[in-house]
């Protein structure tokens, strides 16, 4: 399964600076894949934590290149419930 593997890929290094990787989906929208990763940590993810962590796990993505053919890769925050 794509997600475990990729899961079992960035999991460290997301942890190791400070965020929580919720959840790894792969899916197909339209004729476009997305591999979704969906991050959090203690307060709000902004999209310059976004972005640190797309760079921080791109080259492991890349390195790896299980994941046949192309796709779009979605670092997004944890959806936050009305308070």
């Amino acid at each position: 399964m794509i997600e475990e593997k990729v899961r079992n890929l960035i999991e460290n290094v997301i942890k190791e600076n400070n965020y929580i990787l919720d959840e790894v989906v792969y899916v197909k929208e339209g004729s476009t894949y997305f591999l979704r990763i969906i991050v959090d940590k203690d307060g709000y993810i902004n999209i310059e934590d976004c972005i640190k962590i797309n760079n921080l796990i791109s080259p492991l993505l890349d390195d790896i290149d299980f994941i046949e053919g192309s796709y779009i890769l979605d670092v997004c925050s944890k959806e936050k419930g009305n308070i």
